[in-house]
């Protein structure tokens, strides 16, 4: 019981995560300036990282996990 709701926590968790970097990459994109030549390029890496990291726990807990 304990780790299905664990699963389920960490995977919202994960991918709101990764919502929330990519939406702030495309803002910062947008806005223009130097907060676009500082940030943009920055977030949009982070994203990735995120999106690589939440695909390998997210395999690992169907792998582990199925019921």
């Amino acid at each position: 019981m304990f780790t299905g709701i664990f699963v389920k926590v960490l995977s919202i968790t994960l991918l709101i995560a990764v919502g929330v970097v990519l939406i702030l990459g495309i803002g910062t994109l947008f806005k223009g300036g130097n907060a676009s030549k500082k940030y943009s390029n920055k977030l949009m890496q982070l994203r990735v990282l995120l999106q690589f990291l939440a695909i390998i726990i997210l395999v690992a807990f169907a792998y582990f996990f199925k019921d």
